[in-house]
């Protein structure tokens, strides 16, 4: 067999992989109203974390969203965007861990162990959250208002989802019909927070119905982590550390997402948006990758590397990033209009 031949397979397989990527993207992207594959740029678009950065830009970025700063249409940006303060932040909560890490280690102080309990949970879903933020293109959402998301929608959050589990009986937490029940519980939970907060900041757009969600998840992540430790102990805090990169986050800006899809612009959220079918696919897709992560699945190959919760990781990003597409879609049409609209009242 010569080189040409033994390269055949691995094209093939590789040709498969991209179609199916790209068969998912196009479905995925079907639901927010475009019949289109999505191209994923990773690189692209994180480029910028690896360029340096001053204090001022990081400044700029963290003063928007006032009444002040916050840009007109016209002034939006519509180029792809590229997120890099994000992983500042996550490199300074994780040398905070770090260092507490280190002081609870070398000095046996366990005076340190409710600061990694704290830093340890806010890390990821905090430099999530961050990330959301910038790429919310209409800078209309303040840092004030964020982290009042962010700390009163997490904890309404967790205080809807304890209603409901007092409701709705959720099983052992690992059989496949409990993990559907407890995503439902946990997902709806989050996605009525979320629906309140849109409403009250008056919130039309995909992205910050993606920074919204992020936020009310990440809450619930951090205080969700932060309690099992607790109770489970540091081992605890790492393994869902990690995984906090594909969970609550994520599923909770894909509701967010989703509603502001489902929703008429300039009006409230109200109950039929919530059996709209642009809603209901990413509600659904939520409660399923969060079904799927809880269920412990009798194939022993998904426990190899954490397989199980990779590929529920590249759903749930796949999902993101297809509604980071229709956000910037949205945004471009959005000027186009106004551009019309101005042209036609100039005429």
């Amino acid at each position: 067999m010569n080189r040409k031949e033994s390269v055949k397979p691995f094209k093939r397989r590789f040709e498969y992989h991209n179609h199916l990527l790209d068969d998912a993207t196009k479905e995925m992207n079907e639901w927010t109203g475009e019949n289109k594959v999505v191209e994923i740029h990773l690189f692209a678009m994180f480029s910028e974390v690896f360029k340096p950065h001053n204090r001022d830009d990081a400044e700029s970025l963290f003063i928007v969203g006032t009444r002040d700063t916050t840009p007109s249409l016209e002034a939006v940006s519509v180029t792809p965007v590229k997120p890099w303060l994000f992983s500042r932040v996550f490199a300074l909560l994780g040398s905070s861990f770090v260092l507490l890490a280190m002081l609870f280690l070398v000095f046996r102080s366990n005076n340190a162990v409710p600061g990694m309990i704290f830093i340890g949970s806010l890390t990821v879903p905090f430099s999530l959250l961050i990330m959301f933020f910038e790429i919310n293109v209409f800078q209309n959402i303040s840092v004030y208002q964020l982290l009042t998301v962010f700390l009163v929608g997490g904890i309404l959050s967790l205080i809807a989802t304890m209603i409901l589990y007092s409701l709705i009986p959720s099983g052992n937490g690992v059989s496949w019909e409990s993990a559907i029940t407890i995503g439902f519980i946990e997902e709806t939970a989050k996605m009525l927070v979320i629906a309140y907060f849109v409403n009250r900041f008056h919130l039309n757009y995909i992205f910050n119905g993606l920074l919204i969600g992020a936020a009310i998840g990440a809450g619930f992540a951090v205080f969700e982590t932060a309690g099992y430790t607790g109770q489970y102990g540091l081992v605890t805090l790492l393994m869902r550390s990690w995984q906090a990169i594909g969970t609550h986050t994520i599923w909770s800006a894909i509701m967010g997402a989703a509603i502001i899809l489902a929703k008429d612009r300039h009006q409230p959220v109200t109950g039929s948006n919530m059996v709209a079918p642009k809603f209901l696919r990413f509600y659904l897709l939520a409660i399923a990758l969060h079904a799927a992560w809880d269920w412990n699945a009798p194939f022993a190959v998904l426990d190899i590397l954490y397989l199980q919760q990779w590929v529920l990781i590249a759903v749930g990003w796949l999902a993101i990033f297809v509604l980071i597409n229709a956000g910037l879609r949205e945004a471009r049409t959005l000027q186009g209009q106004r551009i019309l609209k101005n042209t036609q009242l100039g005429s």
